[in-house]
């Protein structure tokens, strides 16, 4: 029987984040010694702190915010797929797959080579990228990497053609030990009603 494979990044004050977004931290509020039966802790994150999803409110003042997302999105079928390709992530690098019926894509760039560091540059996703998936019927796309976008993009292009395409964006999976091919995947995001975004334990399952 096959096992299920934790693609999220551990959470602690090592954790890598955006460049002046909150650093993760975790301190003790009661300690059993304080309380006499428990230890309680207290968790300071961004809501893109780690292995994460985007809602769209995260880029569009009007998009739905994390508790307005379908979860059935975040749990089924997957197909993990390696980039071969180089700079950004384009309809041609994936032509010669057949992605047809697949609803979950995952793609793993290897590009983020140190998980301790936040990346300098990474191969973003080419807006012309968003119909080629939404033809296929990708309904989310998960990264290797904190961005869909260039790292100084304001504009966001991929995340918005993404959007306009029905697709929504898991960033910051850990792939690195996980072989192209088919997998059940769950990466639920909390239960966050105003969010713009939720870290999330992602786990795959190989399928066959």
């Amino acid at each position: 029987m096959s096992e299920w494979i934790d693609i999220s990044l551990p959470l602690s004050a090592e954790t890598p984040v955006w460049p002046g977004d909150t650093p993760f931290s975790y301190r003790l509020t009661w300690t059993k010694a304080e309380s006499g039966s428990v230890n309680v802790g207290q968790i300071t994150l961004s809501t893109h702190t780690g292995t994460h999803i985007d809602a769209p409110y995260h880029f569009d003042d009007e998009g739905k915010r994390v508790l307005d997302l379908d979860v059935h999105l975040y749990i089924g079928p997957a197909r993990v797929i390696q980039w071969e390709g180089e700079g950004s992530i384009r309809p041609k690098d994936l032509a010669a797959m057949d992605l047809t019926g697949v609803k979950r894509l995952l793609i793993r760039t290897g590009a983020w080579s140190d998980p301790c560091r936040f990346p300098k540059t990474i191969p973003h996703i080419e807006p012309e990228l968003a119909p080629f998936l939404a033809e296929k019927g990708v309904r989310l796309l998960g990264l290797d990497l904190p961005s869909v976008d260039p790292l100084d993009s304001k504009e966001l292009p991929a995340h918005h053609a993404l959007h306009r395409r029905g697709i929504h964006i898991l960033e910051s999976a850990v792939l690195d030990q996980v072989e192209p091919g088919e997998y059940e995947l769950v990466a639920l995001p909390l239960p966050l009603k105003e969010a713009d975004g939720s870290p999330v334990r992602a786990v795959l399952k190989r399928i066959g």
